[in-house]
């Protein structure tokens, strides 16, 4: 399944530019030995912002999914579309 909605490839691209630069944010505290708390606060900060971006992803993909399901001729076909789906999830958590 791809990704083809713009506007959600847009949010989650600047989301991802946002958490690179949080990473070389991380890369220069540690070059310039910065105290161990404020890197922890700053990693903490990126588990969250990439918990949020897969959010973003599992929730578009799952609507796509059940869009799928509804158009789905067969069960056979929907019985597929829910396993890509599960596994999808299964995959981000």
């Amino acid at each position: 399944m791809k990704l083809e909605d713009n506007n959600t490839r847009n949010e989650l691209l600047k989301r991802l530019r946002r958490i690179e630069g949080q990473v070389r944010g991380v890369q220069t505290m540690l070059t310039d030995e910065r105290n161990c708390h404020e890197i922890l606060q700053q990693l903490n900060a990126i588990q969250s912002a990439m918990r949020g971006a897969t959010l973003q992803l599992v929730e578009t993909s799952a609507a796509a999914c059940f869009q799928e399901i509804a158009n789905a001729e067969n069960i056979h076909q929907r019985d597929l579309i829910l396993q890509d789906l599960l596994a999808l999830v299964k995959k981000a958590s």
